[in-house]
């Protein structure tokens, strides 16, 4: 088998067949195909001389594409819509003389583009919800598991490994919020003609305004659309790709500091992405378990995250009513950008579908740095006792920098807690200092944080959304 020519890697290695399907040339030319047929039925319904023979020719080979003869025309004429309009007219003799009448090419390629961002919108919102499932089943599981917090990658007061989880959550809730809002607010460009104006429908019905403005209604509407841009110069608004590949670079952002953290917990021991029993983690060191699904998220997401550079750029560079040099910069930069975004969210699900948390790493990590976090209730037990806080803690003062020499330059465990025990000035008995040293009491209302977070922001959306839940994501490689 040769294999001569550039491959994808977003197609053969990470995204979805649906994603891919979503901008398949298949899936496009059959919305060119929807659109004239809109158009058509909605000229008729508005008085043209379009007979029903010629609408039932259309609508029957919507599917039949001859792509053979579609890339004969487009090399002969340098023109891919009139490639496309001869094509379908070869299998549609009796129409042929009523396809695209009044339309100009971005009818076709801009009302296309924002129909296939809206169902790549819904695959992204499908998946984005199948997430934030799986992320809120992590967080309520673990949402009272004490951990130690970090600052500055150092160890800092307790949180839970569920709290923790929440953070991601909420980054990820956020995205979604802003995701409903984008294919909430998508509108088709419509039937505007070739500036804008509407100059040509406005011909083709006589003058009748009233007419030129059901027509834009009509044709939205046949698409699934309650309304058209209100004004358009060739194209639709070029700052809906920027919103639009917005929404796909934040859910990269928020993916990549999750995984950036899944990476140094990994690390630390303390928790594990899925590893499969045969999978391979280095070609030289056998033992090696990397994070490699946690790192094709992050490499995958700087790549989405440095993609909405082209639409912002794309947006402010257009001239007048239109410039073509939008149109190869978008063939790249939104499907891409879609595929790009499918296969975070594919690996993302498929990491939190097995994520595993060694809880006695955690512990042993906690029993190391919690006799200095203590350090603060025992002086102010002892105190309760009768202590005197200054020589108490100076007392703790220097046995911690003992002990802190101790682990660092001796490699053995944190004593504090046995020696503090062991000094009369303190008074405190083991029960008292295990009593001290629950775990559980350094964590504050994190248990309490996760169940109101989950139960007020994420459960409603799962509701809302249960007929789409259980997807489960297989990975390529």
């Amino acid at each position: 088998m040769k294999k001569e020519t550039y491959e994808n890697p977003l197609i053969t290695r990470y995204a979805s067949k649906e994603m891919s399907y979503v901008f398949s040339p298949d899936n496009k030319f059959r919305t060119w195909r929807k659109l004239w047929v809109a158009l058509a039925e909605s000229q008729k319904e508005l008085g043209l001389s379009i007979e029903q023979e010629q609408l039932d020719e259309l609508k029957n080979n919507i599917d039949d594409i001859d792509y053979v003869l579609a890339a004969q025309k487009e090399k002969e004429f340098r023109h891919d819509v009139m490639a496309h309009v001869h094509t379908y007219g070869e299998k549609c003799p009796k129409a042929r003389g009523i396809i695209h009448l009044g339309a100009t090419s971005a009818f076709v390629g801009d009302n296309t583009d924002i129909i296939q961002m809206k169902q790549g919108l819904e695959v992204v919102r499908k998946k984005l919800v199948n997430l934030m499932s799986k992320m809120a089943d992590f967080a309520m599981k673990y949402r009272a598991l004490p951990t130690l917090g970090f600052t500055h990658f150092q160890p800092a007061q307790l949180t839970t490994v569920g709290k923790r989880a929440s953070l991601w959550l909420q980054d990820i809730y956020l995205d979604y919020e802003k995701l409903e809002f984008v294919i909430d607010s998508l509108k088709l460009r419509g039937a505007k003609g070739t500036t804008g104006t509407q100059a040509s429908y406005l011909k083709l019905f006589e003058n009748d305004h009233e007419k030129v403005k059901k027509l834009d209604k009509l044709v939205s509407q046949k698409l699934g659309f309650e309304s058209s841009y209100a004004v358009t110069g060739q194209t639709y608004p070029r700052k809906v790709d920027f919103e639009v590949l917005s929404v796909l670079a934040s859910i990269g952002q928020s993916m990549h500091k999750i995984t950036n953290d899944i990476r140094l917990l990994q690390n630390l021991k303390e928790i594990e992405e899925p590893f499969g029993k045969h999978q391979i983690g280095s070609s030289a060191m056998a033992y090696k378990r990397n994070p490699m699904r946690s790192e094709r998220i992050a490499a995958l997401s700087r790549f989405l995250i440095s993609n909405v550079m082209n639409p912002a750029m794309t947006a402010s560079a257009q001239w007048l009513e239109r410039t073509l040099d939008d149109s190869a910069n978008r063939r790249l930069s939104i499907g891409q950008g879609f595929l790009a975004c499918d296969s975070v969210l594919e690996i993302s699900i498929n990491v939190f579908d097995g994520m595993v948390v060694y809880e006695n790493m955690i512990n042993k990590h906690i029993a190391a740095e919690l006799p200095f976090m203590a350090t603060e209730n025992i002086l102010m037990q002892a105190v309760k006792k009768g202590g005197d806080r200054q020589e108490l803690h100076e007392i703790i003062r220097t046995l911690s920098m003992e002990v802190s020499k101790r682990v660092k330059e001796e490699g053995k465990d944190n004593n504090l807690i046995e020696r503090l025990a062991e000094d009369p000035n303190f008074g405190l008995n083991q029960e008292e200092l295990a009593d001290i040293m629950d775990y559980t009491k350094y964590t504050g209302r994190s248990a309490l944080q996760v169940e109101e977070f989950v139960g007020e922001c994420i459960t409603p959306i799962l509701n809302k959304y249960k007929n789409e839940l259980g997807y489960s994501a297989e990975l390529n490689v």
